[in-house]
């Protein structure tokens, strides 16, 4: 696909992937990391946001285990239907089509699943701030990164546990960073699963 510069990575470029049916990044279910970290959560009624969340199969699988309070966010529309097509009772104010660095909310819990990889290397800084203004005290960002070279060739764009840590460990208590053990087979020894705490001003 060639090199994607900074701003080329917008709305249309998103828009005409969907129409053209070029959504590789696209399993067709909920992850197994996440999924697997999802069983273990007990309170039902914290705030989860799934950035650039796709087709929403994260979305779909903590909606159907009694999490209620889940919302989704997509620069693409097309996803945000997918989803409501699928779960016809997800509250239309919960799907958020937006650009992540203009929402304005806070979240308990936030997912991470193929958006990082997605933005431009040179957007990783704001991501950062933002994930950091969007979480509650003491909330979570949590999920998975793609641990494979960083290079020019992207999305999705990748990287690498000491560079991860540089990013994060300012904002962010980094409580697990490790090698994802039960990723999917065609993405294996390519994940990182990982959970950040949120760090208070005062940190």
């Amino acid at each position: 696909m060639g090199s994607m510069k900074k701003n080329s990575l917008n709305k249309t470029y998103w828009e005409s992937r969907y129409e053209a049916d070029e959504t590789g990044w696209d399993i067709g279910y909920v992850s197994t990391p996440i999924k697997e970290y999802i069983d273990q959560l007990n309170d039902k009624s914290i705030r989860i946001l799934i950035p650039g969340a796709g087709n929403g199969y994260e979305a779909e699988y903590l909606w159907s285990k009694g999490f209620k309070n889940v919302f989704v966010l997509d620069i693409a529309e097309q996803p945000l239907e997918n989803l409501t097509q699928r779960i016809s009772e997800f509250p239309k104010t919960q799907l958020i089509h937006n650009d992540f660095f203009k929402l304005k909310e806070r979240f308990d819990l936030i997912l991470e699943q193929t958006f990082f990889c997605a933005l431009h290397p040179k957007l990783r800084k704001n991501y950062v701030e933002k994930m950091h203004e969007l979480l509650s005290p003491k909330g979570k960002l949590t999920g998975l990164l793609f641990n494979f070279e960083l290079t020019e060739l992207g999305p999705p764009f990748g990287g690498n546990i000491t560079e991860y840590k540089l990013h994060f460990e300012d904002r962010f208590e980094i409580k697990i960073l490790e090698k994802s053990y039960n990723s999917i087979k065609a993405r294996e020894g390519k994940e990182l699963f990982f959970i950040f705490e949120k760090k208070s001003p005062w940190h």
